[in-house]
């Protein structure tokens, strides 16, 4: 940084040119030889940098993003409006993709926050078998405790489990008491179901198989129509309409569509699935610029249930509302702006 205290040629002397172009040091014999004007007009050079990169800090948007999937658009509103209405400049991602792009974004600076699920700390650990992310509390703790050594924080998560699940007909299931996966596995060792899911949910060993060891029975191939994309919405229609002769489909536990289709969500008692609970994820050094973020946010989340995530998405995915207006109103009914 440039001494405003310091002229050219040392403290307490300038230059001066001389004939033939060389220049000689003349002493100045005391302060009140400075000039008050010029040392005044340095300082103020000086600071221009310094002001102008902090007012550049101050003024950059926070970045806020979501997945390119229905839960993540309205939850990625919620936090965009909840941050506007502090007063903090954002600029929009929704939608930006899958989540290891979005995640790398994060971890790179060019997002600022988004909602992510607990569950998939596992995938981005690398622990996928480690019994800790079948608990709620444990999969929020380890993520979190992990994710600070990379400079990331998680805020309140949502009291709401979207992790993989299985829907079942609700004709059958009314029929046949059909309500948590031991009654599932009973009906499938029958021969009574036929499910449709994506082909992920049937191979990996964190989906079915982790269902079919917990409770105790298999599905056998010709009972499962596989598909290769993962979309709920088609698995879910499939149970609910009976298409192939499939009564039972592979849904998320937060699935908005699930009560319009009369569909009956198997329970899991036994914590056979990974839990995903949503929480906005932050970049610490945002957070502690902008600490009311926190606060204002946990009151948010904390109002997410499955029952109200479900609705809310229904009225995206059933009945065609936008994300950013379902998530103002439901921001505005319960009181959640600052």
């Amino acid at each position: 940084m440039l001494r405003t205290d310091t002229f050219p040629g040392g403290s307490g002397s300038h230059l001066e040119p001389k004939a033939g172009g060389r220049q000689q040091p003349m002493l100045i014999r005391g302060p009140e030889r400075a000039d008050p004007t010029r040392r005044s007009a340095l300082f103020t050079l000086a600071l221009v940098p310094l002001l102008a990169g902090r007012a550049a800090l101050a003024e950059a948007p926070l970045v806020v993003a979501s997945k390119s999937d229905t839960e993540g658009a309205l939850t990625g509103a919620m936090i965009a409006q909840v941050l506007s209405r502090l007063g903090l400049p954002v600029e929009r991602k929704l939608g930006l993709g899958p989540t290891l792009i979005v995640r790398a974004s994060l971890l790179s600076g060019e997002v600022t926050i988004y909602p992510e699920y607990t569950g998939n700390g596992a995938l981005f650990t690398g622990t996928e078998t480690d019994p800790v992310w079948k608990s709620p509390q444990g999969a929020f703790d380890t993520i979190r405790r992990r994710d600070a050594e990379r400079g990331l924080v998680w805020l309140q998560r949502a009291p709401a489990n979207n992790t993989w699940l299985i829907a079942v007909n609700g004709d059958l299931a009314r029929r046949e008491g059909l309500a948590t996966m031991a009654d599932f596995a009973r009906a499938a060792r029958a021969g009574l179901i036929r499910l449709a899911a994506s082909t992920e949910f049937v191979e990996s060993p964190a989906a079915l198989p982790s269902f079919e060891a917990a409770y105790g029975f298999t599905l056998s191939l010709d009972r499962i129509v596989s598909l290769p994309g993962g979309d709920t919405a088609v698995t879910a229609r499939a149970a609910a309409e009976g298409i192939s002769g499939v009564n039972a489909g592979m849904v998320y536990g937060t699935d908005g569509a699930l009560a319009a289709l009369d569909l009956t969500v198997m329970s899991d008692p036994l914590g056979a699935q990974i839990v995903y609970e949503v929480a906005p994820v932050i970049r610490a050094e945002a957070l502690a610029r902008h600490p009311a973020i926190g606060p204002a946010l946990a009151r948010v989340f904390a109002t997410l249930d499955a029952a109200t995530l479900r609705r809310l998405n229904a009225r995206i995915t059933v009945e065609g509302e936008v994300a950013e207006s379902v998530a103002a109103r439901h921001l505005a009914e319960n009181g959640l702006l600052p």
